[in-house]
């Protein structure tokens, strides 16, 4: 998209591109074909549901983490979830069946509670339990599902020799944003530990992180891990729930630059978006962003911390070269701000919410939502 296209959309706004977006899918329909696997997505990272229509010509499934998520897969993705809660409450657990193919559950108290309403319920819902390989090379703490301490999943120690019946699955999650190799190390230690229990489990579900859209990922070996994996246990089915690998360097966040001011000679240009309230992972990981015509860090002819417009003291990210003064009302763009953006924002201090749109395939401006005052007010009733 070029600067005259942005125009089209409000501002701020969250800009999906269907070409893009239409080619990491193309990449990981291949990769399922070729390597006999079920990749399907996970909606922790992205539920722009409008977008789902793009998604059922590549992908058949996705995978919830909540009543919320399993009702969006049944009844706006068109197939039921693969779920997965740390916890599942009786009142919500109903509406999980109702909306699920697949769940997991975290523990055995959890699954010995909940088993037996499937089988009540006459579901034909495939039940597993969530494994800890105990095993992780993510390095942030608040990512890392296998830390010490985790709240997440079995390990091998807590399984019985014989698993209950009604086991069918392990599903575990170990990786973000991780390459092949990760994976290949980690399933040394899932087989490890966990392969004497295979001859008793139907599939195998690797979770989320594989980010095989990622330009230095190795697709190659990932498929021949695959394959290998197939190989040794050729009953199990293979699932794999990317998140980012789908909307990876799919669109942006368009936001203008409303006022600079300077402190101490830090000079900061305030947008009309809010990192915390639509860029959290900038200040939760921190991660920091690329922008469209700047160079992260000191080192240029004119420097800036870029700001949001909410409250919080450490709402800003910085600092960014630019190669000319910026002006008020000029374009800010932020690149690759599909993916575990929308599904996290929030209004707090009542910030205006960043619309969502799509750009079609043949060129069209799609407004899919533009947020109100209405919004804010009926969530804090």
């Amino acid at each position: 998209m070029t600067d005259k296209d942005f125009d089209l959309f409000p501002s701020p706004c969250y800009i999906m591109e269907e070409e893009l977006l239409r080619r990491n899918l193309a990449l990981i329909k291949s990769v399922a074909h070729r390597a006999d696997v079920e990749i399907i997505l996970a909606f922790k990272s992205f539920a722009m549901w409008r977008s789902f229509p793009v998604f059922r010509e590549y992908v058949e499934h996705s995978t919830a983490s909540s009543v919320y998520e399993a009702r969006l897969a049944m009844e706006e993705f068109g197939s039921k979830a693969h779920t997965y809660s740390p916890a599942y409450t009786e009142a919500d657990f109903p509406e999980i069946m109702r909306c699920s193919s697949h769940i997991t559950f975290n523990s055995l108290a959890q699954f010995n509670r909940f088993y037996p309403v499937t089988v009540a319920a006459g579901s034909g819902i495939s039940c597993g339990v969530r494994i800890n390989p105990e095993y992780s090379e993510v390095e942030t703490e608040l990512y890392n599902p296998c830390a010490p301490g985790t709240r997440f999943g079995l390990m091998a120690d807590q399984l019985p020799e014989v698993l209950p019946q009604g086991i069918e699955g392990f599903h575990c999650h170990c990786h973000c944003e991780s390459s092949s190799y990760e994976l290949e190390r980690t399933l040394a230690h899932v087989e490890a530990k966990f392969s004497k229990w295979f001859s008793q489990i139907k599939w195998l579900n690797l979770g989320g992180g594989h980010l095989m859209t990622r330009k230095d990922y190795d697709v190659e070996h990932l498929i021949r891990l695959l394959q290998g994996l197939k190989a040794r246990y050729p009953h199990l089915r293979i699932i794999l729930e990317p998140g980012s690998a789908f909307t990876w360097q799919t669109g942006v966040l368009t936001s203008e630059v409303v006022d600079v001011v300077e402190n101490r000679g830090i000079r900061t240009a305030i947008l009309n978006v809010s990192f915390t309230c639509h860029m959290p992972d900038c200040l939760e990981m921190p991660y920091q962003p690329s922008v469209r015509g700047a160079r992260m860090g000191n080192e240029g002819p004119y420097v800036y911390r870029l700001g949001g417009n909410s409250c919080l003291s450490g709402d800003y990210m910085g600092l960014w070269s630019f190669d000319h003064e910026l002006r008020i009302g000029e374009r800010i763009v932020f690149e690759d701000m599909i993916h575990y953006t929308m599904v996290k924002t929030n209004m707090f201090n009542g910030i205006h919410h960043p619309a969502i749109a799509m750009w079609t395939k043949k060129g069209n401006a799609e407004i899919y939502k533009q947020f109100s005052y209405e919004d804010y007010r009926d969530r804090m009733s």
